[in-house]
């Protein structure tokens, strides 16, 4: 009886398992745990600064001659970086009186020089800012006033950026850091300065400066604090496997968290390589994996979409497909979309995929670890045991007015908790008398910090941090992000979420690409549906066949209120509007172009519309007609 009873008892311990994802839990936990425990004793060491890492692997016999940067073909040990950092440090001290905790702006591509620049002022105890090097004019010189830097390091490509505002900024010194410059630097001595001069008050100090993708306006600098940056490589090595022997590749630019902390800073907490490229192709990614033997991935999601859309490369010799000729067993990012999740598997040959959801200036992530079909998609997955222990204490989703992006509160003022499977806006619980202890907030901007903390949510006197974002829980604890707050909007008295009409459009055969936002109209409330669409074929005009097809597609997907009205013919994948470097569709722009043929500097923009059972030309005629309140939609 036992002999039989024991497979029974296997089964039902497995399904238990499965369903409270028992296992998945233990794990995650473990992970974040060890994060809490590791900085707690590295902030008692003092060793919250990763220069530390550098040092250490350097300094041991069995890590030192291993490689930890791998660029366009030049590979730099831990020694040798070691070496070259301290003494540029060294110029750095001497020769531009850097002093510690001094804020340096820095202004690179994505490059090995600026891992060394990074590691040479965290080595004098100075802190870097990361200046976006794609802003030119008032963005760039709104970035690097607000860092309230003296002085910006420049590579010489670059140098006619910031030459062009140096008056705006002045009296910023502006350093080109030529070929000529870096050798004098590198040619001094190694010297390594003490202890004391990095020596960190506190944990929620100020270890860089990483600006937001400014989607809605001028960028915010974000305060980026030594155990924000500890606990991200902590738990990121530890999900990825990351160390000896495992190299990641990444196309993410350094001047954003993914790159530079997921990327770079978790590969030295681990002792690992890390293999870059100075900007994202789809003609090159993969070459780049293979000539690497990379691993790992890190991946923002429109850069796969991408990829996903390239053809396929054959081997020259044979004529065999490359796409799953690489070495690559699971990538780590976030904001991949659910139309090219398992496409992107599939096609790829990706084993597993680490999904994550964050900001630079949030106060916590989530982590989706999916390897079948049953999580994709979503941004976090938990069991019983996290979401008891961690998620209903230390998260909410809000019900939501989506006509003012403000969460709906009851008759005693206190937010309304969203049903399952409802929409609304996250929040993130932070200490209520010591909220800088989660929330560090934006860079001498107290007004931006203070807008981002709601009090009295669930109880009087509370505080919780607004993401900003829309996201909803459904059923097997699973999150998924549906929308940034003011992208969502409302028409025919219903919300509709840009996100997913935009993967139900990215599903369609012949679009590439899709940008989905609401804009006004005259004699119409709320706003209508419009897509910057990108179709396949190198972006030209889809056929009349191709626009009845998606119409059926659309209607069969989505209800009625969220077919989009409009489509907007936009030019190839990846320009379907302006997007930020981290190929962030930003929609501003677009909401204020509406519908509209004739541009603002009197191009003709070519646009349809939904009438009957398929997308029309919309022109000159249909807009007047329209404005003057002969159209009713």
């Amino acid at each position: 009886m036992a002999a039989l009873a024991a497979p029974a008892v296997a089964g039902a311990l497995a399904y238990v398992n499965a369903k409270a994802a028992v296992g998945y839990d233990l794990f995650m936990a473990k992970s974040i745990a060890q994060g809490y425990v590791q900085s707690a004793y590295r902030e008692r060491a003092q060793k919250l600064n990763l220069f530390c890492d550098l040092e250490y692997w350097a300094a041991r016999a069995d890590h030192a001659d291993l490689p930890f940067l791998v660029y366009q073909g030049r590979t730099w040990t831990y020694a040798q970086l070691h070496d070259t950092v301290l003494r540029y440090g060294h110029w750095l001290r001497t020769e531009l009186g850097i002093r510690p905790k001094q804020v340096v702006a820095m202004c690179y591509t994505t490059s090995d020089m600026f891992v060394v620049t990074w590691m040479a002022l965290w080595s004098i105890g100075a802190t870097p800012a990361f200046i976006n090097y794609l802003l030119t004019g008032k963005g760039l010189a709104h970035c690097l006033r607000i860092s309230t830097s003296e002085i910006c390091l420049v590579e010489p490509s670059l140098a006619s950026n910031l030459q062009e505002i140096s008056a705006d900024v002045a009296p910023m010194k502006i350093l080109v850091v030529t070929p000529e410059v870096q050798q004098v630097a590198f040619s001094g001595p190694a010297v390594r300065y003490p202890d004391e001069d990095r020596k960190i008050d506190d944990k929620k100090d100020l270890s860089i400066l990483i600006y937001t993708s400014g989607t809605t306006g001028f960028p915010k600098a974000a305060v980026v604090s030594w155990i924000k940056i500890l606990r991200i490589c902590i738990v990121t090595s530890n999900l990825l496997g990351l160390g000896k022997g495992h190299t990641q590749f990444t196309s993410m630019p350094f001047y954003h968290s993914t790159g530079s902390l997921v990327g770079v800073a978790s590969t030295l907490f681990a002792g690992g390589t890390i293999a870059f490229s100075q900007s994202f192709s789809k003609h090159t990614f993969w070459s780049e994996v293979r000539a690497t033997k990379a691993n790992s991935i890190v991946y923002i999601g429109e850069a796969l979409r991408y990829l996903l859309d390239a053809p396929p490369e054959h081997d020259a010799a044979t004529g065999a497909c490359l796409d799953k000729k690489h070495h690559v067993r699971t990538i780590y990012g976030a904001g991949l979309r659910a139309d090219v999740w398992p496409r992107f598997k599939e096609r790829f040959g990706i084993d597993t995929v680490i999904e994550f959801y964050g900001a630079t200036e949030g106060v916590l992530g989530t982590w989706n670890i999916s390897r079948n079909s049953f999580s994709e998609g979503a941004v976090a997955r938990v069991g019983w045991l996290l979401r008891t222990l961690f998620f209903d204490r230390m998260t909410l989703i809000v019900r939501t007015d989506w006509a003012t992006d403000t969460p709906v509160r009851d008759a005693r003022g206190r937010c309304v908790r969203a049903a399952l499977g409802e929409t609304g806006e996250l929040l993130l619980k932070v200490p209520a008398d010591d909220i800088d202890a989660a929330f560090q907030g934006y860079y001498n901007n107290a007004q931006a910090t203070r807008d981002k903390i709601l009090r009295d949510v669930a109880a009087a006197g509370d505080a919780w941090f607004r993401t900003g974002d829309a996201l909803r829980w459904e059923r097997d604890g699973l999150l998924f992000f549906r929308d940034r707050l003011g992208d969502t909007f409302r028409w025919k008295g219903e919300n509709v979420s840009t996100m997913e009409v935009g993967n139900v459009m990215g599903m369609h055969p012949c679009v590439a690409e899709a940008n989905v936002y609401g804009v006004e109209l005259p004699h119409h409330d709320g706003r209508a549906g419009c897509a910057a669409t990108a179709f396949c074929g190198g972006g030209g005009a889809p056929s009349p066949a191709e626009l009845a097809s998606l119409a059926a597609h659309l209607r069969k997907a989505l209800p009625r209120y969220a077919v989009p009205l409009f489509i907007r013919l936009v030019d190839g994948v990846g320009r379907a509007e302006t997007t930020t470097g981290t190929h962030k569709q930003q929609k501003v722009a677009l909401r204020k172009a509406g519908v509209n043929p004739v541009g603002e500097d009197g191009e003709e923009i070519t646009l349809y519309w939904l009438r009957g059972d398929t997308y029309v030309p919309f022109g000159k005629e249909e807009w007047r007609r329209m404005q003057v309140g002969k159209v009713k939609l």
